[in-house]
């Protein structure tokens, strides 16, 4: 194999925005999740929604003018 041609493999912390940190091996220094396996609702068996920058209201405002449709004419 070729010499000088791999990234370098070290260390690396996982941070969540829960506060729970992980050590790891990659090629990145750190990471930076918004969810882990303490706090996804999967593995905790609780539900927690999180709504990141209001989707459902941005949803309904981009499509409330598409809710009404057009009346197709009546044949004669």
């Amino acid at each position: 194999m070729k010499k000088g041609i791999h990234p370098t493999y070290e260390f690396a912390t996982v941070s969540c925005a829960c506060g729970m940190t992980y050590q790891t091996r990659t090629t990145v220094g750190e990471l930076k999740v918004d969810i882990c396996s303490s706090c996804h609702p999967f593995f905790t068996g609780t539900q927690k929604i999180v709504d990141a920058e209001g989707r459902v209201e941005r949803f309904k405002k981009k499509y409330a003018q598409t809710s009404t449709a057009p009346k197709a004419k009546a044949k004669s």
